[in-house]
Formats: structure tokens, C-alpha cells, sequence
């Protein structure tokens, strides 16, 4: 058996395998001011320019909106954002990812609920729930609003991740945790590990040590706690605290994936790593449901697979 899955997977590994698509859909609402408005506008184009200049997001993949229109940036209303998930319910696979990005204001909605302000009626964090819900592939979402947990309980699931700049709805203070999470993709020090990329992960533990600097510097007491959920529960947890968070996200990147059809490469395996560890999370998250010779076999594949990646990243770093 041991050898009909090792034979299985070298076969698997020989042929060509299609790369899952990456889409980005960046978000600034309305910005209530001028001082906001540049804020805003700066940490877009810092973000929207890593997206295409760093990690060469294809223009036709990338949904950029915000409160004043421009080249390549539609008006960030309510029928825009509903227009362009209607789009990627129709063009992405249950392969792709989706990383939707949230930056602005944001309202807390009788505390059970909230709302991302946008130019003219808001979207509640059920309506964007409601919205994502019929889209196939994984979801990366961060909301670095005010009151945006509310976005961690109505989005969590699984195959997902779930970022937000407080732990509550009563923190309606303007945050900070952008800066910091646009910055980790292009600042050395948020790779942790040292691995050439950063992750999600690093990217929130990297803006959640910003959150904290910050306020100590300023003498102030925090009144935000980013949180991030990738087990699906809707809790979520704090980098600095122990939890079951964080597996899912340690394996997401934004860089989009390259193609998987065996051209040698150490960027190819590590993306091809990233892909199994995140196989054998996703069916640990399916064991209760699974059949168990099904699940051992799956799980042995995998892990078959993945042993034989890392040892080909090993020879080659």
C-alpha cells in the first residue's frame, strides 16, 4: 500500500497541475475628511503598488475602490462592491483565493452587528457575509476598521481567514493597525522565519506589535486588539496569546501561486510546501467527517508528498 501511494504521488508530482488563481479586492470607504482622505488614499496605493509591483498581481485580478474615482479605482458604493463579488462568483475556483481587504471607518450596529462605511448606503458585516458566501475558493479578510468584530463572527469558516483591528464592537476609535499591515509586506523584519516571504500570519503579528509600539509611545492605553481566525469558530485570538489560530494562515501568501508542473525551482517547491501543509490542515478539519481508512490514507498521501517537497527545499537552500 505504502508503495502504490509513493508511486500515486511521484505521478501526481510528474504531472502538470493547474496554479490556483489569486484575486484582491481593496477597499476604502468613505473618508469623512481631509486628513483621513490622504490617510486612506495613502495606504491603498501602498498596498495596491506592493500587490502589482512586488508580488505581480495581473491587472484583470485586482478590484481597487475607494470615495473619489481615478485611473484603475471605481467609486467604493454599495452596488460597486456587490457588482464586482457578483464577478468573482462566476470567474473563481474552489483552487483560488480571495484576499478582500477593508480600510476606513467602521460602525458598530446595535453591538451585535457592524457596518464599513461606504459613499452613500454601508454594507453590515452580514451583507458582506452574505455576498462571500456563494464565492468557491478561500477567503482572506481583513478589516482594519473600527468595530470591525463583528466581521471575525458573521465571515468566520472554513478555509478561511479572518483578520480584524479590534476585539470588539465598542472600539469605534480610528485604528492604526493599517499602517502596520500594509507596511509588513515590504519591511525585511515581518519575516519571521526567514524564508524570503511573509505570510498572513507574520503580516498580522508583524501590525500587531505595531499596534502595541504605538500606543506605548504615545502614552496611551490600547483601544484596539487586532485578532485573527483561521479554525473557523468566529473567536479568534491575539499573536501574542496561545490558540488553535494561526495553522491556516502561516501558509497563505499574497504573492499568486506559480505553476506547479515541476520546473525545479525553490520558489516553486516552497509554494508547492505551502500548498500540501495547507491540504493536510483543511482534511484535519474534515476528520470528524471522514470516513476513517479514507482519512489515513489521505493524511499518509500528503504527508508522503510533503516529505518529499521539504527534502528537495532542503537540498536546495
Amino acid at each position: 500500500m505504502k508503495r502504490l501511494l509513493l508511486a500515486l504521488c511521484l505521478a501526481l508530482a510528474a504531472a502538470p497541475a493547474r496554479a490556483a488563481d489569486h484575486y484582491a479586492v481593496v477597499v476604502t470607504g468613505a473618508s469623512g475628511g481631509d486628513e483621513y482622505a490622504r490617510k486612506y488614499d495613502t495606504w491603498r496605493a501602498s498596498f495596491v503598488f506592493t500587490l502589482q509591483d512586488t508580488f505581480g498581481f495581473d491587472q484583470s485580478h485586482l478590484f481597487v475602490l475607494a470615495d473619489h474615482e481615478s485611473a484603475g479605482v471605481a467609486l467604493a458604493t454599495r452596488a460597486n462592491v456587490e457588482r464586482v463579488l457578483g464577478d468573482l462568483r462566476k470567474r473563481m475556483t474552489k483552487d483560488d483565493l480571495l484576499f478582500v481587504v477593508l480600510m476606513g471607518h467602521g460602525t458598530s450596529v446595535n453591538g451585535e452587528d457592524a457596518k464599513f462605511n461606504l459613499v452613500g448606503p454601508d454594507l453590515s458585516a452580514s451583507e458582506w457575509a452574505a455576498l462571500l458566501k456563494p464565492i468557491p475558493g478561500r477567503l482572506a479578510f481583513v478589516d482594519t476598521s473600527g468595530a470591525s468584530f463583528p466581521f471575525m463572527q458573521k465571515l468566520a469558516g472554513r478555509g478561511r481567514v479572518v483578520l480584524t483591528a479590534t476585539d470588539s464592537s465598542a472600539q469605534q476609535f480610528d485604528t492604526v493597525f493599517p499602517e502596520f499591515f500594509v507596511k509588513a509586506f515590504s519591511d525585511p523584519a515581518a519575516d519571521a522565519d526567514k524564508d524570503g516571504r511573509v505570510s498572513l500570519w507574520e503580516a498580522f503579528s508583524y501590525a500587531s506589535a505595531g499596534v502595541r509600539q504605538w500606543f506605548d509611545q504615545h502614552g496611551q492605553l490600547p483601544t484596539e486588539r487586532p485578532l485573527l481566525d483561521d479554525d473557523g469558530d468566529g473567536i479568534g485570538r491575539e499573536a501574542q496569546n496561545p490558540g488553535t489560530d494561526g495553522t491556516m494562515a502561516r501558509t497563505i501568501f499574497l504573492a499568486p501561486d506559480a505553476s506547479v508542473a515541476g520546473d525545479g525551482s525553490l520558489t516553486t517547491l516552497q509554494q508547492k510546501q505551502a500548498d500540501l501543509q495547507r491540504q493536510i490542515e483543511e482534511l484535519k478539519g474534515r476528520k470528524t467527517a471522514t470516513p476513517p481508512d479514507q482519512y489515513a490514507g489521505e493524511l499518509e498521501r500528503l504527508l508522503l508528498e510533503l516529505a518529499r517537497v521539504s527534502q528537495q527545499i532542503r537540498a536546495k537552500s
